[in-house]
């Protein structure tokens, strides 16, 4: 695998790059991040990469950077801007390495000429004699171009083919996790950690801007014990990581002396503890005995299902039976069939339990399989056939299959947040489990952040009192969200 690599914008953010180029004004202490990261992950990647890195007068690698690129992996090259001879020799002076190849920083737009400082022409004129040899002699692919219009998928699958035809790809830094709206470039992260497989331990991390700070979780970590490491905070920190957030594992794995520098919080899961069906069906109360006999008794057949198009098909429909559940707006409705297929053809560690009435799905729950424990992701059901007990016979069946598989805890969702729900899971032997929650901020931004409390859900912190009777309110809202958007979607 070939890259070209052109960086021609010292920060991540488009700004500051404007204003370090056009001033000389150095805002924060991100020089070069991006840049920084691309050479992380080629350096620690185990496939066959070489790269040429092309840098301007105002993108010269510091010390940090020079390092990561003293490998046989890395090349220096001149991206130039106005003047050949006195770039390529301020760039040697300042890399101590020998330059073969060059290219051209295109400033077609008039500010970009203005910020350049290339008032002529639109593009300067190379010597005869000028001793570097031009990249153009390689047929490039630009990876920024292609996530800009294509999904992850697609754009590693289109990478992939330019690759093999022998195509150097080709892309700018600034554009690693941000969208061009001018220059159609996309974020192309996701797809370059896939053609370089590395970052595994980031696949599923999630992250998300809240006020004025990002914060991160693992989005499976109820299903793995995620104790972060110091290379893992660094990695995140690279990445504009404020905070990251994790949760302990109680009932399998405790963190022994965790540093002092991370803040604790109360959290919670509704867990049920297995030791068998017959013991379970036991200790659930005669209600919700009675209500499992009903849906056998009205025709209700629940099975362990096989991910296909038929139960695709099936959750489509349940999904699009109503926006409103619950008494609040279901945020699964509108979605499209083809995007359902997708989720469940593909699924991962999962068991679909579903159950059918006649030749119908009435409801199925996504069994999520994680280290000693299975998630119940999703109970749903078509309203239709609500008085005929679905959801106590979907629910008896996941226990069932947990006991089956000798599987010892069941998780299903927090509580607290949802009174109806809680009385559901409770009736159905779930307790209110207690769970610590770290946060370890990363930056200054992050400690502040923390320091003044903005790092946890405002629901989180509302005493239970309040927030019973602020229920009704939240729910009217987000129903009233859901008409409107539903109103406002083209038939």
């Amino acid at each position: 695998m070939k890259l070209r690599i052109d960086v021609d914008y010292p920060f991540p953010s488009r700004f500051r790059s404007f204003i370090y180029t056009a001033l000389g004004i150095r805002v924060g202490h991100d020089y070069l991040r991006n840049s920084k990261i691309v050479a992380k992950m080629i350096n620690e990647s185990s496939k066959e990469v070489t790269v040429c890195w092309f840098f301007t007068p105002k993108t010269i690698p510091d010390k940090e950077l020079l390092q990561l690129l003293h490998n046989e992996k890395h090349e220096i090259g001149l991206h130039i801007i106005n003047d050949p001879y006195a770039e390529l020799k301020s760039l040697e002076e300042a890399t101590g390495k020998k330059m073969n190849y060059y290219t051209i920083h295109g400033t077609a737009r008039f500010l970009a000429r203005i910020i350049w400082k290339r008032w002529r022409t639109k593009k300067p004129k190379i010597p005869n004699d000028f001793p570097l040899q031009s990249y153009y002699q390689f047929t490039t692919s630009s990876l920024d171009v292609i996530c800009h219009t294509h999904t992850t998928e697609q754009a590693t699958e289109l990478a992939r083919k330019y690759i093999a035809e022998g195509h150097v790809i080709h892309f700018h830094p600034i554009w690693l996790f941000q969208r061009g709206r001018m220059n159609h470039r996309g974020p192309f992260y996701e797809t370059l950690k896939r053609l370089l497989d590395v970052d595994r331990e980031l696949d599923s991390l999630e992250i998300r801007r809240k006020l004025l700070f990002k914060i991160a979780r693992d989005g499976k970590e109820y299903a793995r014990n995620v104790i972060p490491t110091d290379r893992l905070l660094k990695k995140l920190k690279d990445r504009g990581v404020d905070i990251f957030t994790f949760l302990e594992r109680k009932w399998c794995c405790t963190i022994p002396n965790p540093p002092k520098t991370w803040l604790k919080a109360n959290d919670n899961i509704g867990l049920l503890q297995i030791t068998s069906y017959e013991d379970w069906l036991k200790n659930i109360g005669k209600k919700t005995r009675n209500m499992i006999r009903k849906a056998e008794k009205s025709g209700v057949r629940t099975i362990v299902a096989e991910p296909n198009e038929k139960l695709a098909e099936g959750i489509w429909k349940i999904y699009n039976e109503t926006p409103i559940r619950q008494e609040r707006g279901f945020p699964h409705y509108g979605v499209p069939l083809e995007e359902v297929r997708k989720a469940v053809l593909l699924s991962q560690n999962s068991t679909f339990i579903a159950s059918y009435f006649g030749d119908e799905l009435a409801g199925f729950i996504q069994l999520v399989h994680g280290d000693n424990i299975a998630i119940i992701s999703q109970v749903l059901s078509l309203q239709k056939h609500w008085d005929k007990a679905v959801n106590n016979a979907l629910v008896a069946k996941a226990v069932e299959t947990c006991a089956s598989k000798s599987i010892r805890w069941l998780m299903y969702g927090r509580m607290g947040n949802h009174p109806s729900l809680d009385n559901f899971k409770i009736n159905n032997g779930c307790v209110k489990f207690d769970l610590t929650r770290y946060y370890v901020p990363l930056t200054a931004r992050g400690k502040t952040a923390a320091r003044l409390g903005l790092h946890r859900e405002i629901k989180d912190v509302m005493p239970q009192s309040i927030k019973y009777h602020l229920f009704p309110i939240y729910n009217w809202i987000s129903r009233t969200r859901a008409k409107i958007r539903t109103h406002s979607e083209p038939k």
